[in-house]
């Protein structure tokens, strides 16, 4: 997995220690034939299927993150619909032993075009899938799934 540049600077200093970083998940949805789709991507480092995720850069907003990083992942372009959830993750320890906690924001997007195909070496899979018909992931990437999918652009969260 690439590591964005200003990452691997800090990781010169701090080596594997734990780092603090933004992140996103896009949810990108769509109507398929049989109903609503999600599109997913197969992680290249470690075979886990999961919606788009990335590393926020510094100075750049999350939502621009996010359909960033659907275009770079699947080559499908998505537009923001809304925020849906801002979470802060468990320490996850990276295929390189390198520790990061994220504060994630959870975006649902909608299709706009594209056909998913891996555009990086990020991913060795991309494609949509039935809400229905979701292959195995962590259920902390299906909760993502659950909160964007159940709410919809047209809903109006309130305190």
């Amino acid at each position: 997995m690439p590591i964005p540049p200003y990452v691997a600077h800090l990781r010169t200093m701090v080596g594997q220690e734990l780092l603090w970083m933004p992140g996103i998940t896009a949810v990108v949805l769509r109507d398929g034939e049989g109903g609503p789709e999600v599109l997913l991507v197969r992680r290249s480092d470690n075979g886990a299927w999961t919606p788009v995720t990335g590393i926020v850069d510094p100075g750049e907003h999350p939502h621009v993150t996010a359909v960033r990083e659907v275009e770079e992942e699947a080559c499908v372009v998505a537009e923001v619909e809304r925020l849906v959830w801002v979470s802060a993750t468990e320490v996850v320890t990276h295929v390189n032993g390198d520790l990061g906690q994220y504060l994630d924001h959870t975006f649902r997007c909608r299709w706009v075009s594209g056909e998913p195909r891996p555009g990086d070496d990020e991913s060795t899979d991309a494609r949509w899938f039935a809400l229905d018909a979701l292959p195995e992931m962590a259920e902390r990437h299906r909760d993502r799934i659950t909160v964007a999918v159940n709410n919809p652009a047209d809903v109006v969260l309130g305190h």
